[in-house]
C-alpha cells in the first residue's frame, strides 16, 4: 500500500504554506492569533495523516487515515472561509490556500471512494 507521492508532496507543501500564513496571522489581532492556532493544527494535520497512511497495517487502516486527513482538510476549509468572510485577511492571499484545501479534499474523497469500492 504505497500512498500516492503526489498527494504526499502536495499536502506537505500545503502545510508549509499554512505555517507561513499562520506566522502572518500571529502578528495581527488576538482574534487572528486564536484562529491561527486552529488553522495551523488542522492544516498541518492533513499531510501528517496522509504520511501516516503510508505505514497502515491494512487497507482498512489506510482508508481510515485518509478519511481523517479529509476531515482535517474540511476543517481547514472552514477556518479559511471564516478568515476570508469575516474580512480579517486579504481575500486574494487566502483564496489560493482555500482553493488548494478544496483540491486536496477532492483528491482525498476520490481516493477513499476508489479504495472502498474496488
Amino acid at each position: 500500500m504505497v500512498a500516492n507521492i503526489t498527494i504526499t508532496n502536495r499536502t506537505k507543501s500545503f502545510a508549509i504554506r499554512i505555517i507561513k500564513a499562520c506566522s502572518f496571522l500571529d502578528e495581527a489581532s488576538s482574534v487572528c492569533r486564536t484562529l491561527s492556532k486552529q488553522l495551523l493544527r488542522s492544516g498541518t494535520s492533513i499531510g501528517a495523516n496522509v504520511r501516516e497512511a503510508q505505514s497502515a497495517q491494512s487497507e482498512k487502516d489506510f482508508i481510515n487515515k485518509l478519511e481523517i486527513a479529509l476531515k482535517e482538510a474540511r476543517e481547514t476549509q472552514y477556518w479559511l472561509e471564516i478568515l476570508i468572510e469575516s474580512e480579517l485577511v486579504d481575500k486574494q492571499k487566502f483564496q489560493l490556500l482555500l482553493q488548494e484545501a478544496n483540491e486536496i479534499g477532492k483528491i482525498l474523497v476520490a481516493s477513499t471512494k476508489k479504495l472502498k469500492y474496488k
